[in-house]
């Protein structure tokens, strides 16, 4: 039994994304934008690429690397100030990894079994699947807990992995006698955390879809964004007035989602302006709102790449501080599983 001492949490907050490539308005809405904001709320916000988790799944090292800096280029763009923010990628911070091997001894099989985005990505090959496919999730809980973070933004689809990363935590201070790792809250908020596809409501935007009109991407210059909102699928009916009235319409109901995410109003706000009329006027509407607040991210985006070292710089200096936090973490842990502390 480790006599390390009970930690005090101080509010953390930490997010990350995958480097897969092709950043879309999805990624927006549901989690850019939002970074930015907590930014103001007087906490500290670590944002992390996780390009470890992206090799689960065999990656050409030329494309991972362009898309590793691409996100980054994203991150600020969209307004994530790395002066005010950490932001970094993971396989510059040692202590992920060998955090997550710790985790891979707490965690349990049957946990992982029950993970249903392996079942869904791995489908009915799951013999020929990486055995890091299988354990991602506890590299993930290791990516919060090497940083003590108490809040993370996420979308629906990650919640079950919030919760094996509460587990994790709840196991591991139970079997070592501890208060050592926080129990970490999901934040998920706002009207388009789930942003859907422009061709089909009921699915989610991706930039897997073969239909590039299905996604606005944040690459896309003001003609794209407006051209592909524009012909955006909708239904024949006006607008209603109430959202209750989006009930069973919903490719109606992700453009509203859409409008007020990026307005930073309600749906409700978006209906009283625009309820009664047709999609000839909300359209346009929301084409040049989108316009407003995309185009600049683009041309910030391309402007970004130009300079590749530029952003590596960013990247090493946002490792060197997300390095300071959870390495001192990581010996804890070592010292508390009765591991040698390193000198």
């Amino acid at each position: 039994m480790s006599d390390a001492p009970s930690k005090a949490f101080a509010q953390r907050i930490f997010s990350g994304i995958q480097p897969s490539g092709g950043l879309t308005l999805g990624n927006y809405l549901g989690a850019l934008k939002r970074f930015a904001v907590a930014q103001d709320k007087g906490i500290e916000t670590v944002y992390c690429i996780v390009d470890l988790h992206a090799i689960t799944v065999w990656q050409d090292p030329a494309n991972l690397r362009h898309a590793t800096r691409e996100l980054a280029a994203g991150f600020i763009a969209s307004g994530i100030d790395p002066a005010r923010s950490i932001l970094f990628n993971q396989s510059q911070v040692p202590a992920h990894a060998e955090l997550a091997w710790i985790f891979n001894c707490v965690a349990r099989m049957g946990w992982l079994r029950r993970m249903t985005q392996f079942k869904d990505k791995a489908g009915k090959h799951a013999e020929e699947a990486s055995v890091g496919l299988f354990a991602y999730p506890n590299l993930m809980a290791a990516d919060i807990m090497a940083y003590h973070a108490t809040h993370v933004p996420v979308g629906e689809d990650q919640k079950q992995h919030l919760e094996l990363t509460r587990d994790i935590a709840i196991k591991f201070n139970h079997d070592y006698g501890v208060d050592f790792f926080p129990i970490v809250e999901p934040v998920i908020e706002g009207a388009a955390t789930r942003v859907m596809s422009l061709r089909d409501g009921t699915k989610k935007m991706s930039k897997s879809d073969p239909s590039d009109q299905s996604r606005i991407n944040l690459t896309d210059d003001a003609d794209a964004i407006a051209s592909k909102i524009r012909k955006a699928r909708t239904d024949p009916e006006p607008l209603p007035e109430t959202v209750e009235g989006l009930e069973g319409r919903s490719e109606a109901r992700n453009l509203i989602n859409i409008y007020a995410a990026l307005a930073d109003i309600t749906p409700a706000d978006v209906l009283s302006q625009y309820g009664g009329q047709g999609f000839g006027v909300f359209k346009p509407a929301l084409a040049d709102l989108a316009v407003s607040k995309l185009s600049p991210i683009s041309t910030e985006m391309s402007r970004l790449m130009q300079d590749v070292g530029e952003i590596d710089r960013i990247l090493g200096q946002g490792a060197n501080r997300a390095n300071a936090i959870a390495e001192p973490i990581l010996q804890d842990t070592r010292e508390i599983v009765g591991l040698i502390r390193s000198r």
